[in-house]
């Protein structure tokens, strides 16, 4: 008898920067055509899967267009889709938000992203350092949540301003689509707890991420507000935890050290986002002790920004691990494994069961009749025409 937990949020991931199966393999990449990456989302649709998480940036295609694309082929997936401070005015990104959530039928989640990488930032035309840039952030959240709420807003700020502006057409969800937001700087802590509904962090050792999340959960009660908490890392999960562990080193096969060493020194040099910094000290850039925290595994972040670790394991040792992060507050996850087609499957058939989720209301697995080993069908009879 399966261990009665308490069912998470579990969200997906849109490939919209390409799939593959191996890291640093070429041969096994995957484009992310349209076709692709509505079937990825289709795939989770139909599984189960509580929602898709759209990343974004200049290597990835456009997460709103994605986002509507994507919509009309789904019914229950709901779609976290990344609004940009500084790259997007707050009142065009409350009317990108509330139309995605009228096309939807109220499946639309605002994932609020201030960036890490300067180098990356300036290709898009904002020239913030760290700081200035999380205060624009609180700016384009005070000013985006009275638009979303129907106010008539005036706001002269320090990077963004408005006057006498209006959102004219309503969410679907009341008040609003949820707001989804990370960041591990001091600044970003006060930011989360004043203005969104889910704090998402990287996945850290759950001893590491208690203490953030109970700093933030403290800053929120006092300004008498409540906040959820979420974690995105990789799910690796087989029948066993031979064949999970295997599976984990055959995705890093191809990196070679001297891939881990260049990519190591270009992200230490290009980025300031002290979430990034804390995912790096995992693993310190080297293969050695990747094995972080049971079961959680940093090798894809030898060579990949943001979510850099992975749970390896069997069904019911990843539950377990799972569970230790519901018992530090934390209710959603937002995963994803290469490549994504297959392993939304694996994670639906084999962990899913374990966290009672599973395929939605009202379907089922189709249960084909048993045949007869011996039944053989009778011959068709001849006809005139043959």
């Amino acid at each position: 008898m399966p261990r009665k937990r308490d069912p998470l949020d579990f969200l997906w991931f849109v490939p919209s920067a390409g799939d593959n199966r191996y890291l640093s393999h070429p041969e096994t990449d995957r484009a992310p055509t349209p076709t692709y990456l509505r079937e990825v989302a289709m795939a989770a649709d139909r599984l189960g899967f509580y929602g898709v998480l759209m990343p974004t940036g200049a290597h990835c295609v456009d997460a709103w267009i994605t986002a509507a694309s994507i919509a009309p082929f789904t019914e229950r997936l709901k779609l976290l889709v990344a609004a940009r401070p500084g790259l997007t005015a707050p009142a065009e990104s409350v009317r990108q938000a509330a139309a995605l959530d009228r096309l939807s039928n109220g499946r639309a989640l605002l994932n609020v992203v201030t960036g890490g990488s300067p180098q990356a930032l300036a290709g898009d035309g904002l020239f913030l350092d760290h700081q200035q840039r999380y205060v624009q952030t609180e700016e384009f959240l005070s000013i985006w949540r009275r638009l979303a709420l129907g106010e008539q807003v005036t706001h002269e700020g320090e990077y963004l301003s408005i006057k006498r502006g209006r959102q004219l057409f309503p969410f679907v969800q009341e008040p609003h689509s949820p707001i989804y937001f990370g960041g591990s700087s001091d600044i970003a802590r006060q930011i989360a707890a004043e203005h969104v509904d889910v704090y998402l962090a990287w996945g850290e050792p759950p001893n590491q991420l208690k203490e953030v999340f109970d700093d933030v959960r403290a800053r929120a009660a006092k300004l008498g507000r409540k906040i959820r908490f979420g974690v995105r890392l990789h799910i690796i999960v087989r029948e066993t935890e031979g064949e999970a562990w295997d599976a984990a080193n055959e995705v890093i096969k191809y990196v070679s050290d001297d891939a881990i060493a260049a990519f190591q020194k270009a992200m230490a040099k290009g980025s300031d986002s002290v979430g990034q910094a804390r995912m790096s000290a995992l693993h310190g850039g080297s293969r050695a002790n990747l094995e972080i925290s049971p079961n959680l595994w940093a090798g894809i972040g030898l060579v990949r920004t943001g979510a850099g670790t992975a749970l390896v394991g069997d069904p019911e040792t990843i539950a377990d691990r799972l569970q230790e992060y519901a018992d530090i507050g934390v209710d959603t996850i937002v995963a994803s494994g290469y490549p994504h087609l297959e392993e939304a499957y694996r994670v639906a058939e084999l962990l899913f069961p374990k966290l009672n989720l599973g395929h939605p209301v009202g379907e089922t697995h189709l249960a084909f009749p048993a045949v007869s080993p011996s039944f053989i069908p009778p011959p068709l009879k001849a006809t005139a025409a043959s």
